[in-house]
C-alpha cells in the first residue's frame, strides 16, 4: 500500500492539489508552487508552533517569512483574532504577493484563511492541518471564518487554498481528546454517504486510535476525496455540500451555549450526529437498531453520545434557528434517510427537535 498520495479539488481556475503522507514537513518542494514572491506570514498557536514552526520554517528556504503566535482555542476565532491576523501582515509589510500560511488545527485554518481572504481584498493561503479534524475536513474544501457571540461561524467567506499539505505525522503528537474528536468528522463521512466505510470503520477503529499508519491514511484518504468530490460539485454550498454539515447543527448550538472551546468541536458533532439519527428514528427513517449502530461507533471512538446534563432544549433550538442553512425561517436539518444515504429537510416540526434534545441529555 502506498504511503503518500494526492488528491485534487476540482474547480477550474480555483483547483488545487492536497498531498497526504508522513514525513511531507520535510518536502519543501511540495509547498513551492503555493507561494507567492511576497512575505509568507505563518499563523499557529501555541501549542502547535513549538512542534512544527521551525520545520515550516526550514521548509519555506530562504523566502521572507513572519509569524504569529495565537493562543489555543476555539475562543481566538473571533474577531479581535482576526485583526490581529491583519496586524501581523501590516507588521510584516505584507502586500498582494503575500502568502499566509495556516499550521495548526480547524481554529487556525479558519482564522487565517479568513484572514486571508480579505487582507488587501486577498492574498495567497495554503494549508498545513495539524489536528485529525482539521485534515479529513476544515482544511479541504475553502470555508474560512469566525464566530460571533451569537452562533458559530458566522462571519466568514468560501476562499479556496493554493493547496493543502496534510503530514500525517503530526498526528503523533496531537492530544488524545483532538484526535478523538476528529474521528468524529471521519464517522461523518461514512454516515452520510459510504455504509462500506462505516463497516470498515467499525472494523478499524481502535487501530485509528492507536495511530496505526496505514489505517490512518485509509481513513483521511476516504473523507479527503469523499469532500473534494463534493466540493467540486458544489463549492459554496448551494445543494449537497449542505449534507457535510450531519450532526453540526446540534454541534455548533451545543458549543455555542457550553461557552467556545469547552466542548470541543468534533465532540459536539459526535453528540449531534446522534441526535440527527435518533430524529431520523423519530420520522420513521432509521430503525432503533441502526440508532444503536450510530451509538456504538461513536462510543467506541471514545466520543460522547449524550448532550451536556446542563443543556437547556428551548436554548439549543434558539440557537439552531440561527444556522446559516435555514431559509425564510424554516429550520434545515441534515438527516438520514438510512445509513449511509442523507438528505436535508425542512419539514421537521420543532416540537420534534425539542423532544430529541430533550430526551438525548446526560442524566
Amino acid at each position: 500500500m502506498s504511503t503518500e498520495c494526492q488528491i485534487d479539488i476540482a474547480l477550474g481556475a480555483r483547483s488545487y492539489p492536497i498531498h497526504i503522507g508522513s514525513g511531507l514537513l520535510q518536502q519543501p518542494d511540495l509547498l513551492g508552487p503555493w507561494l507567492g514572491t511576497g512575505v509568507n506570514l505563518i499563523v499557529t498557536d501555541e501549542n502547535v508552533g513549538p512542534l512544527y514552526l521551525e520545520h515550516l520554517r526550514v521548509a519555506l528556504g530562504d523566502r521572507p517569512v513572519a509569524h504569529l503566535v495565537i493562543p489555543a482555542g476555539e475562543a481566538q476565532k473571533c474577531v479581535a483574532g482576526w485583526q490581529q491576523v491583519h496586524q501581523a501582515l501590516v507588521d510584516a509589510g505584507a502586500q498582494r504577493d503575500a502568502t499566509v500560511i495556516a499550521l495548526g488545527g480547524g481554529v487556525v485554518g479558519d482564522l487565517a484563511g479568513f484572514a486571508a481572504a480579505t487582507y488587501m481584498r486577498g492574498v495567497g493561503f495554503v494549508q498545513v492541518p495539524t489536528s485529525l479534524l482539521a485534515q479529513v475536513d476544515s482544511s479541504v474544501g475553502g470555508k474560512t471564518g469566525i464566530n460571533l457571540p451569537a452562533g458559530k461561524n458566522l462571519v466568514g467567506a468560501f476562499y479556496q487554498p493554493r493547496g493543502v499539505l496534510i503530514d500525517l505525522a503530526t498526528l503523533t503528537t496531537l492530544p488524545g481528546r483532538e484526535l478523538r474528536a476528529g474521528l468524529a468528522e471521519v464517522i461523518k463521512y461514512g454516515l452520510i454517504g459510504n455504509l462500506d466505510f462505516v463497516a470498515w470503520l467499525e472494523r478499524h477503529v481502535d487501530d485509528l486510535l492507536a495511530l496505526d499508519p496505514a489505517a490512518l491514511l485509509q481513513a483521511v484518504r476516504v473523507s479527503v476525496e469523499h469532500k473534494a468530490q463534493v466540493v467540486a460539485r458544489d463549492e459554496t454550498e448551494q445543494g449537497s455540500r449542505a449534507l457535510l454539515n450531519l450532526g453540526h447543527t446540534f454541534g455548533h448550538a451545543v458549543e455555542a451555549s457550553s461557552g467556545y472551546g469547552e466542548v470541543l468541536h468534533g465532540e459536539a458533532v459526535a453528540m449531534g450526529m446522534v441526535c440527527a439519527a435518533s430524529l431520523s428514528a423519530g420520522l420513521g427513517d432509521l430503525t432503533p437498531a441502526d440508532v444503536a449502530r450510530v451509538e456504538k461507533l461513536i462510543d467506541r471512538a471514545e466520543l460522547p453520545t449524550r448532550l451536556p446534563h446542563d443543556s437547556e432544549p428551548e436554548a439549543l433550538l434558539r440557537i439552531m434557528a440561527l444556522d446559516k442553512k435555514n431559509l425564510a425561517g424554516r429550520l434545515r436539518l441534515v438527516l438520514l434517510e438510512r445509513l449511509g444515504d442523507a438528505r436535508l429537510r425542512d419539514d421537521v416540526d420543532r416540537s420534534q427537535v425539542l423532544k430529541t434534545l430533550t430526551e438525548l441529555r446526560q442524566l
